[in-house]
């Protein structure tokens, strides 16, 4: 029966004596009495509630609500966008250092710091625009700066997407992402100050990125110098980057989950940088090769680079050499992973034809403690057997050990 308050008839529940939380009324039709009784001739009106049981049971509603409102800790969020994308991610650690020619050290490290927003501007779900901060230790001082910033609109051509801004470069970012899972401890062969060090992820430009089972690609055009330059004091040429890739288990268009895929990829990549302004204008050419095998269990990986530099004053960019990387993993969601990588680099000075060798190695354990964190024990050796690095100042064999909290939120 349907529960009304009663109101209008009050004085009739006072006359009466009666009162309850609920009573059945009952009317005359042909006087239009009401009774609370039943008798002959009387219809039932319903079951009928007072007013102050209505007002106590609204009240505890009411108190019910505030408390899971209380618990809702979101901030309203206001843009000219259907939605915003936050994440982050931080490499924190500490690294006890013991050279061959100085002092032992230990310190506390803050890597890296990054923060990205996405924002979703347009009716497809994959096209967006996107931000992200770099925050580090740079030459003794705390720097930030766009990392990236760039728009990616979707299948721009068939199964094509492109970015256009502060934008990826080719290869770092696959490689990261496929084959070295462990950028908080130390960078891609290429990119590594204490290997091959000939580019770097980001650069002002245009990426284009195909995906498809059995082939996947990155072409693009950058001003060549990365996103560290000065915008404003680029060479005269620009860069002409790519990476193409064979997914030779048809898995390529597929986000790739190291502890979840398995894939076998194989690829060619590089670019032409010409008349880079970095430290004066001259040109160079940097290819590799690259396959990466992952099951979930392990991976194994291997790397053949070169640089051909075109300018006879120095040796950065020069030379040629391979990295091999591997991984095991184990326990009951494949937490915990045994880990090793070996680079050997060897550069030339293109005047004197002199050659500096340089050994490099990493090796240790890892424990995901969840999907946010991850911990990671290792040992790095570097071993200039020359004694000399890139810019020909004295270097030193050392051995480092590090402990890394990789955060990812």
């Amino acid at each position: 029966m349907q529960k009304v308050t009663l109101s209008a008839l009050a004085a009739l529940m006072v006359s009466s004596a009666v009162y309850a939380d609920t009573m059945t009324l009952y009317t005359d039709p042909a006087t239009g009495q009401v009774f609370t009784t039943p008798a002959e001739g009387r219809v039932e009106m319903g079951d009928f509630i007072d007013a102050k049981t209505v007002y106590l049971e609204n009240q505890e509603q009411d108190s019910a609500i505030a408390k899971e409102k209380s618990k809702d800790k979101s901030v309203k969020t206001y843009a000219k966008t259907s939605k915003l994308e936050f994440s982050g991610t931080h490499y924190l650690g500490f690294v006890a250092t013991d050279p061959d020619n100085g002092s032992k050290s230990g310190d506390f490290e803050m890597r890296r710091n990054y923060v990205q927003l996405k924002a979703f501007l347009f009716d497809d779900p994959k096209s967006y625009a996107r931000v992200t901060l770099d925050n580090h230790t740079e030459n003794g001082y705390q720097t930030m700066h766009a990392k990236y910033a760039y728009i990616y609109l979707n299948e721009v051509l068939p199964y094509t997407g492109v970015e256009f801004g502060i934008a990826h470069r080719p290869w770092l970012d696959y490689e990261e992402h496929t084959a070295w899972w462990y950028r908080s401890i130390d960078k891609t062969f290429v990119e590594s100050k204490q290997s091959a060090d000939m580019t770097n992820s980001a650069d002002y430009g245009v990426n284009f990125k195909t995906k498809t089972p059995y082939f996947t690609s990155e072409v693009g055009l950058f001003n060549g110098e990365g996103y560290h330059a000065d915008p404003t004091k680029n060479g005269k040429g620009i860069s002409f980057e790519w990476r193409t890739t064979a997914a030779l288990l048809g898995n390529g268009e597929e986000k790739r989950k190291a502890k979840k895929n398995t894939y076998w990829d194989a690829s060619f990549w590089g670019q032409y940088n010409g008349d880079n302004v970095s430290n004066g204008d001259y040109s160079y050419v940097i290819m590799g090769l690259h396959t990466v095998y992952n099951q979930p269990s392990f991976l194994v990986a291997a790397h053949y680079m070169m640089g051909d530099n075109h300018r006879n004053d120095t040796i950065r960019r020069n030379g040629e050499g391979v990295s091999v990387n591997a991984e095991y993993r184990f326990g009951e969601n494949y937490e915990y992973s045994l880990l090793a990588r070996y680079d050997h680099w060897v550069a030339e000075n293109t005047t004197t034809s002199e050659k500096y060798t340089m050994d490099h190695m990493l090796y240790g354990i890892a424990w995901e403690q969840n999907k946010n964190l991850t911990w990671i024990l290792n040992g790095k050796t570097y071993d200039p057997k020359d004694g000399v690095n890139y810019d020909n100042a004295a270097a030193s064999k050392y051995t480092s050990a590090m402990l890394t909290a990789e955060v990812h939120w």
